[in-house]
């Protein structure tokens, strides 16, 4: 009897899992400022869930609008226990669309899987939801991929850009026109940022087709990044995109912390230049001066003037020969004339007697 009790224990959440996850509210009408207690069963072990208030919804279709039909800034998180199962309070707030309304838990982590609660918010006003979509039954048939790669100026914190790629068949039995996808992208533990984009074709019963939706992230964002797509209230594909670090505007910032203050030292030490009174007994100047040595009582030598010894052409040691037959000259050894006082009178010379024969000097070797 005990095992068979046991064995009960443990097969009451394995067939509340195997059910999927299922959220309850504990009242099914609140007003704004009031709060409600969430629980729910069937979820992974320590999983971490958002709880959000969506208009324009419906439990069998899911949340129409995506997140952006939810109260996001009240939502709250919770973490299952070991069980699958939590509890907490929600705090009831307007959505931004018309009712309809559901209480909404989705994972934040690991595999997609989210469920929903009837509910009603006080006083907000209902409209009712748009038509389900009778056209084709949409399936995919391949893996999404992520195609496209990072230019420079993405390195500059430029917005990063892919394109979600992936296959779809038309299941049903009428053709599938214009489907309208949703693209989400998630970063880190946040809830995604679901974006609306159709998809402009046609597709017949039993035909395929390859779609391609651009993604976009914002200026500057990088880290690890998931992209979603969801269609009809249901997700059919996850895939992680780890977008660099914009190293170029770190570079940009350094550079500018030290040109600036250059520049800025710069234009102080020129406006302290211009506005700074002249140095006593001299002009200013812009550089470092030249030193001058200067010796007191010290005077250039005066250059010699030229006298009219130094004009002769005639060397010292070399004495021509006078007369009417004179052919050479005689060398004589030289003397120094720094004994001869240039004050004292030169005897006069003798001039030779013309009837007097000069002795003719024998020539020797040049």
């Amino acid at each position: 009897m005990l095992t068979a009790v046991c064995a009960l224990l443990l097969a009451a959440p394995m067939a509340a899992a195997a059910g999927g996850p299922t959220v309850k509210v504990s009242e099914s009408q609140a007003g704004t400022g009031g709060s409600v207690t969430v629980s729910g069963t069937g979820w992974r072990p320590h999983t971490l869930l958002m709880m959000l208030v969506c208009g324009q919804s419906s439990p069998s279709r899911g949340v129409i609008g995506g997140t952006n039909s939810c109260a996001n800034a009240d939502g709250r998180a919770v973490t299952t226990d070991a069980n699958g199962s939590f509890g907490k309070q929600l705090p009831v707030a307007e959505p931004p669309v018309p009712c309809p309304c559901v209480v909404h838990v989705a994972t934040v982590t690991g595999a997609s899987a989210d469920a929903d609660a009837a509910f009603q918010v006080a006083g907000h006003p209902v409209k009712a939801l748009p038509p389900a979509s009778t056209g084709g039954r949409l399936s995919m048939l391949t893996d999404t991929r992520l195609d496209g790669s990072s230019g420079l100026l993405t390195w500059f914190g430029a917005p990063p850009s892919r394109t979600l790629v992936f296959t779809i068949g038309n299941a049903g039995t009428s053709t599938l026109k214009d489907p309208v996808f949703q693209v989400g992208t998630a970063h880190g533990v946040f809830a995604p940022e679901w974006d609306e984009q159709q998809w402009h074709g046609t597709l017949a019963p039993g035909k395929k087709a390859e779609v391609k939706l651009p993604v976009e992230l914002s200026a500057g964002a990088h880290g690890d990044y998931a992209v979603s797509l969801r269609y009809d209230g249901k997700v059919l594909a996850e895939q992680p995109w780890g977008v660099g670090r914009p190293w170029g505007v770190t570079l940009f910032w350094l550079l500018l912390c030290v040109v600036v203050p250059a520049a800025v030292f710069r234009i102080g030490m020129a406006v302290v230049d211009r506005v700074r009174p002249p140095r006593a007994g001299g002009i200013r100047h812009r550089g470092v001066p030249r030193p001058v040595f200067r010796v007191p009582h010290l005077r250039a030598a005066p250059e010699p003037t030229p006298s009219a010894a130094a004009t002769t052409s005639t060397l010292p040691w070399f004495t021509p020969d006078s007369g009417p037959g004179a052919t050479g000259g005689r060398l004589s050894a030289p003397h120094d004339d720094s004994s001869t006082s240039p004050t004292a009178p030169t005897a006069p010379t003798t001039p030779t007697s013309p009837t007097t024969p000069t002795t003719p000097t024998t020539k020797g070797p040049t």
